[in-house]
């Protein structure tokens, strides 16, 4: 899927938005599981979760149950985690370090590169039966450290569906050094592009967000739509303070903050190297889990990247109220659409991908 601003830049100004029972309805919320995040690159975690031989973690793309190993040989690797003798969830902590994986059930067992090990109930001439039956793998790419997962077999590779993405971080040579320091969970009652579409504009910022405007210049602020994603940002304004740091002395002097199709989102704040994320994760059709997640060189953090976390939490706490009011209105029969304003141009490009997805 490919959105060309150039084309789309200006097309839907003023007109309007998407219905809004695609905030409320859950068909909607059925088919874009189907349609959106089976068929979509989604972040699983960060190879500092991995760095050791046995080390694992577990989690969830859209309902299926996945597990990320590395091997005894060092490679890192994505499989459904579900046991192929009778479909039993197979490891049930979030992390871990071992060198066999064994489920609770049968007892059959598994190397951490997927392959059968043993299988108790099927013995002599019945093992040759089931010697095939190796744990389902789960195309898996890594990015500046970020383990990318796609339940679709047929996707294209994660370096080819954001364009100019990875590039663009190359600008950033702290990533390599950073570490998946915490993350941190909240239900919102809200549905899930209704934040998405709070991300990707900043005309609110000037009324709900009044520390970011205070310390960004957000005259010379840019939204610029990209393949599959889209950046924004600016600089800090002169002489500026994040609690103890000097933002114009600091290792990050601006903001830049980046959305990738359909539920991820990356920010850097001014202040020394970080990188946090944000995921959208749909739980019902109103409601939302949102994942915080952050990245440092150190997991203790110093008073700086302190103050840059207090920083972010004031903003998205705004944010989350904002979407959870507006998921009222949404019910609503007073309006069935919205109006997009010629600064939204990254909402256009969400929605159309949306829409497209959803075959609308």
């Amino acid at each position: 899927m490919t959105y060309n601003p150039v084309q789309n830049k200006a097309s839907k100004t003023f007109e309007r938005t998407m219905t809004y029972d695609l905030y409320t309805d859950p068909k909607v919320f059925e088919l874009e599981q189907e349609l959106i995040f089976s068929k979509s690159w989604q972040l699983v975690g960060h190879v500092s979760q991995v760095e050791k031989e046995g080390q694992f973690f577990t989690t969830e793309v859209a309902g299926e149950p996945i597990i990320v190993t590395r091997g005894m040989d060092g490679e890192i690797r994505a499989f459904y985690n579900v046991c192929p003798h009778r479909a039993t969830k197979l490891e049930k902590k979030e992390s871990g370090q071992k060198k066999i994986l064994q489920c609770g059930y049968h007892g059959w067992t598994f190397h951490l590169d997927g392959q059968l090990n043993k299988a108790p109930n099927f013995s002599g001439e019945d093992a040759s039966c089931i010697s095939d039956r190796c744990l389902r793998g789960v195309r898996m790419e890594v990015m500046q450290s970020f383990i990318f997962v796609n339940l679709d077999d047929d996707a294209k590779p994660l370096n080819e569906s954001y364009g100019d993405f990875a590039s663009r971080l190359d600008k950033y040579p702290f990533l390599g050094e950073l570490k998946r320091i915490n993350s941190k969970t909240r239900i919102i009652k809200a549905n899930w592009k209704a934040f998405i579409d709070n991300y990707l504009e900043c005309d609110h910022c000037y009324v709900a967000h009044p520390s970011f405007v205070s310390t960004l210049d957000m005259k010379n602020y840019q939204i610029i739509t990209c393949e599959n994603y889209s950046v924004q940002g600016t600089v800090v304004k002169p002489d500026k303070q994040m609690g103890t740091t000097d933002l114009n002395e600091a290792e990050m002097q601006g903001g830049e903050f980046f959305w990738l199709w359909p539920n991820l989102m990356m920010t850097i704040y001014p202040g020394p190297g970080n990188i946090a994320t944000i995921q959208m994760i749909p739980i019902d059709h109103e409601t939302t889990l949102g994942v915080y997640t952050y990245y440092f060189r150190d997991e203790n953090l110093t008073q700086e990247e302190k103050d840059l976390v207090a920083f972010a939490e004031q903003v998205r706490q705004e944010d989350v109220e904002l979407v959870e009011l507006e998921q009222v209105g949404f019910r609503s029969r007073a309006f069935n659409k919205g109006v997009y304003s010629q600064s939204e141009k990254a909402i256009v490009q969400f929605h159309d991908m949306v829409l497209e997805a959803l075959g609308k």
